[in-house]
């Protein structure tokens, strides 16, 4: 069947559509992705418009429709990751501390897919030359590694992100949820009117939708 280079031009047109759409509508995070939902969007994005633009036996339509399919499933993806902390969890993951005062957490490395090679290269490529310099090391969900080296101070993550609790944080400040919710009270503020809040300096600093 010879190509159409109408057809051929109506479905660049409509897949160039569909992916500014879903970067305006789901924001630029997967421009520059930091989560699995957004690596993914690009990928089987591309891989719609780039595997079925240029089979005839493919309609507009159809191609259209594929392409309504995905938006569908990335929008209620993004809208559980934002509001259900357990599918958050098990799409984007947590930071994972890898390294603690210069000791490695070989398990929480292995079951996270960080091998030996892959550390070591993000060590070095931090400028880490000796790990027992490393107070903490965190791995991050978007596979990058975060180091802060003993004569540097910790970095502090957010303790409430999108209206919920970041437990991971709370255990490390050694606190519950009922402290964090005892300290945005005294600012006239409930958790889930929280876009989010950092504990900096004994201080809750709190961001309102």
């Amino acid at each position: 069947m010879d190509l159409s280079y109408g057809d051929l031009a109506l479905k660049f047109t409509v897949g160039f559509i569909f992916m500014v759409l879903q970067i305006n509508l789901f924001g630029k995070g997967n421009l520059a992705p930091t989560n699995a939902i957004d690596a993914l969007q690009n990928y089987v994005l591309g891989g719609i418009v780039g595997g079925m633009i240029y089979n005839q036996q493919i309609t507009l339509l159809q191609f259209t429709m594929v392409l309504l399919i995905w938006t569908l499933i990335v929008f209620i993806a993004k809208f559980l990751t934002n509001h259900n902390n357990l599918f958050k969890k098990i799409i984007d993951g947590t930071p994972k501390l890898i390294v603690s005062n210069g000791k490695i957490d070989v398990d929480l490395a292995l079951k996270n897919g960080l091998s030996a090679n892959d550390l070591s290269f993000k060590l070095r490529q931090s400028g880490v030359n000796d790990i027992r310099d490393v107070k903490r090391a965190v791995f991050e969900q978007n596979g990058q590694l975060t180091i802060v080296m003993k004569n540097e101070e910790n970095i502090k993550y957010p303790i409430v992100l999108d209206g919920k609790i970041n437990q991971d944080e709370l255990e490390i400040l050694d606190k519950d949820q009922a402290w964090v919710e005892e300290k945005l009270a005294a600012k006239n503020l409930k958790l889930s009117e929280v876009y989010l809040a950092n504990y900096i300096d004994g201080k809750v600093i709190a961001y309102k939708y």
